[in-house]
C-alpha cells in the first residue's frame, strides 16, 4: 500500500511525536516503506520569510520589496532557523551538516536577492515579475529546510530516507510544477525508503503566485496523483470536527469520521479548509480517498474522505463560518420583473476581483455575503451611483453542512436553535443539493450561534 502524507507545521515543530506517532520505526508495529511524507514549514517560519499571516508583521520578503535592510533580517532568519535544529540535536540531527546546508541556501538566496535588486534598479525589467520571483525563492527555504533536517534525523536512526526537493533551488530548467513533481519522482521507488518531499514545488506558473500559503497541499496532492497512491494523509495539530474546537471545547468538538468531497468544498468555501480545495478536486477525480489525522492522536482512524459517501442517516457533520463577512444588500424598485438584473451587478463584482459566498433575493433587493477583507470603498461608490439603495452591514454566516441532510425538520430545527438563543437569522440560504444551510447573523452572536448549533445538531445525536 502506498500512502503519500502531508505533515503540517505545527507538527514539524513538534518533530518527536511525528517520529514516534506517524512515521514510527523499523521492526515496530505499523512502520513501512512505500510512504511518501510531504512537509511544511515548522511553525512561524513562512511568517518570517514573507510576513506574519494574521498579524501582518513584516518578514523578509517585506523588507525586500520596501527597499529596507532585509539582509539584517534573513540573518535574523538564518539565527532563528539554527536555533530550530538545536532543538533537534537530542533526537538525532547532525547540527553541523544542517548548519552547513542552511548557511550555504542562505548566502545564495542573499546572492540571487542582490541581483534582484540590481536589475530592478535598471528599469528594463517589469518590477512585478521579479518581486514575484523573490516571493517564491524566499518561501521555498522553509520547506528546504525542514525536509533536510527530516532526512537527516531518520538516516542518523537507522531509517532509509531519501530527500526530494522540489525547490529547484540551482536548477534553471522552465518546468510547471507538475512537470517536476513527474520528472523528480520518475527514478524514485518510494517502496525502497522514507520518500521526504518539499512541500514548496518550483514552477513556471509559480506556486505561490497561484495558491499563496495553500502550496504545500498542491504538491501533495499532485504527488499522489501522480503516484497513484492507495490513500492519502494529512497530519493535522487537530482533528476534523464538528466544530472549532477553540470555541465549542474539546470535548464537544465530534470527530467528524467519515464524509465527502462536497462536504470539504462546503468549508473551503467558508475559509474553514479541510484541504485546499485546487488540492482535493483531482484527488476527487482520481478516486483517491483523503484522511485527515490528528499528529497527537495516532491511535484515532481520523476522518475519511471520499467521493460517493452519503452518511448512513441524515445527521449534521459540521458546524463552520466565519465573523470576517459583511452583508453588501442592494434595494432598487425597478428590480421587480427585471430579467438579467444582477448581471450589471455581477460585472461589478468581477471588475474589482470579488467572489461572493451566497447570495439571496426578493423581488426588489439582493443581498450578497462577501469577505470584509474584500470589500472597498470603490466598488461600494460605483454600485450607490447606479442603484437606489446601497447598504453594507458587518455580520457573520454559519453554516450547518452534512452528507445527508435533505430530510425534513433538519432546517427547521437549526433555525429553532437559533431561536431558541435568540439569535436572529438576516438572510438564509440552501440550494437544492441540501448539503450545506448558511445563515447570517449579527456578528457579535457568532460564537454563541456555533455552540448551540453544534450541541444541537452534532453533540445531541452522538
Amino acid at each position: 500500500m502506498l500512502t503519500v502524507e502531508k505533515i503540517g507545521g505545527t507538527s514539524m515543530s513538534q518533530f518527536q511525536n511525528v517520529l514516534n506517532d506517524i512515521i514510527g520505526y523499523p521492526g515496530s508495529e505499523g512502520f513501512h516503506y512505500g510512504r511518501v511524507f510531504v512537509v511544511s514549514a515548522y511553525a512561524g517560519v513562512t511568517n518570517w520569510l514573507l510576513e506574519d499571516k494574521k498579524t501582518k508583521a513584516p518578514g523578509v520578503y517585506q523588507h525586500f520589496i520596501k527597499g529596507e535592510d532585509y539582509e539584517t533580517s534573513i540573518n535574523q532568519l538564518l539565527e532563528r532557523l539554527l536555533q530550530i535544529n538545536e532543538s533537534f540535536v537530542e533526537i538525532g540531527l547532525d547540527y553541523q551538516v544542517c548548519r552547513d546546508f542552511l548557511v550555504e541556501r542562505i548566502n545564495q538566496t542573499k546572492s540571487y536577492l542582490s541581483s534582484m535588486e540590481d536589475i530592478i534598479a535598471s528599469g528594463y525589467v517589469e518590477r512585478g515579475s521579479i518581486l514575484s520571483a523573490a516571493r517564491e525563492l524566499l518561501a521555498s527555504i522553509g520547506e528546504a529546510h525542514s525536509a533536510f533536517n527530516t532526512v537527516n534525523i531518520l538516516r542518523n536512526r537507522g531509517i532509509r530516507a531519501e530527500l526530494v526537493d522540489l525547490t529547484g533551488f540551482r536548477d534553471p530548467k522552465q518546468l510547471s510544477i507538475s512537470e517536476r513533481i513527474e520528472r523528480t519522482f520518475k527514478n524514485i521507488n518510494p517502496f525502497d525508503a522514507i520518500i521526504v518531499a518539499t512541500g514548496y514545488t518550483k514552477g513556471v506558473e509559480g506556486i505561490m503566485r497561484q495558491y499563496e500559503r495553500g502550496y504545500s497541499e498542491i504538491t501533495f496532492s499532485k504527488i499522489a496523483t501522480h503516484l497513484q497512491a492507495n490513500e492519502a494523509i494529512i497530519h493535522k495539530e487537530f482533528h476534523l470536527s464538528s466544530a472549532d474546537p477553540k470555541i465549542v471545547g474539546v470535548e464537544k468538538a465530534v470527530p467528524v469520521g467519515k464524509t465527502n468531497y462536497d462536504v470539504a468544498d462546503q468549508l473551503a468555501d467558508i475559509g474553514m479548509e479541510a484541504i485546499h480545495p485546487n488540492a482535493s478536486k483531482p484527488l476527487e477525480m482520481a478516486g483517491i480517498n483523503l484522511r485527515i489525522k490528528n499528529t497527537f492522536e495516532p491511535n484515532h482512524p481520523g476522518t475519511l474522505i471520499s467521493k460517493d459517501y452519503i452518511g448512513p442517516k441524515a445527521r449534521i457533520e459540521i458546524v463552520a463560518g466565519s465573523d470576517k463577512i459583511v452583508v453588501l444588500e442592494i434595494h432598487d424598485t425597478l428590480m421587480v420583473g427585471e430579467i438579467g438584473f444582477d448581471y450589471e451587478i455581477m460585472k461589478k463584482f468581477k471588475e474589482h476581483n470579488i467572489s461572493y459566498i451566497t447570495k439571496a433575493t426578493n423581488a426588489n433587493s439582493i443581498s450578497l455575503v462577501i469577505w470584509e477583507s474584500d470589500l472597498n470603498d470603490q466598488l461600494v461608490a460605483e454600485l450607490k451611483k447606479n442603484y437606489q439603495t446601497v447598504t453594507v452591514q458587518e455580520a457573520a454566516i454559519v453554516c450547518v453542512i452534512g452528507s445527508n441532510i435533505a430530510m425534513p425538520k433538519i432546517l427547521a430545527r437549526a433555525a429553532n436553535a437559533l431561536a431558541k438563543n435568540d439569535i436572529n437569522i438576516k438572510c438564509v440560504a440552501q440550494s437544492l443539493r441540501q448539503v450545506n444551510m448558511q445563515f447570517v447573523i449579527d456578528r457579535k452572536m457568532y460564537a454563541k450561534a456555533i455552540a448551540c448549533l453544534n450541541e444541537d445538531l452534532c453533540v445531541a445525536e452522538y
